[in-house]
């Protein structure tokens, strides 16, 4: 089981219709693509593990991947989602596990590029705190 990564080729074109990036013009895709790495991953791939300490996120192009408290599912995320980002904000220890539930075609952002992203790009920085703001309130209704 692995990964294999690769720059982002195609960035407009590939992340056009993905729900993370919706109402991106051409110039913004094309610099998120500048700022990724895309990374193949064969099922059952261990992408995020709970309690390590996160350098990069995530955002997937293809395929599923399961999120796990503790060994618990907790959802099953699609293309569009973002996964990771979490601990890129508040610099804590991954809080789930995420794995390859098929095979998986992600685009990487290591610390450096998601804080440009974020820096560059309004919009990415809104949906960022939006899904922050959800995956904490859905955190808190579990506890």
């Amino acid at each position: 089981m692995g990964s294999k990564r690769s720059k982002a080729l195609d960035g407009a074109a590939r992340l056009r219709g993905l729900a993370f990036f919706e109402g991106f013009s051409d110039d913004e895709l094309a610099r998120v693509a500048e700022l990724a790495e895309h990374v193949d991953v064969e099922v059952g791939t261990c992408i995020i593990d709970q309690g390590r300490v996160g350098l990069e996120c995530f955002v997937v192009e293809s395929g599923d991947v399961g999120v796990y408290v503790a060994d618990e599912h907790i959802v099953t995320l699609g293309p569009g989602s973002m996964i990771g980002e979490m601990a890129l904000v508040d610099r804590r220890p991954r809080s789930a596990s995420v794995v390859a539930q098929t095979p998986v075609q992600l685009l990487a952002f290591d610390t450096k590029a998601f804080r440009q992203l974020l820096a560059e790009m309004p919009k990415a920085e809104e949906r960022v705190l939006t899904l922050l703001a959800a995956r904490l309130k859905a955190n808190d209704s579990r506890s």
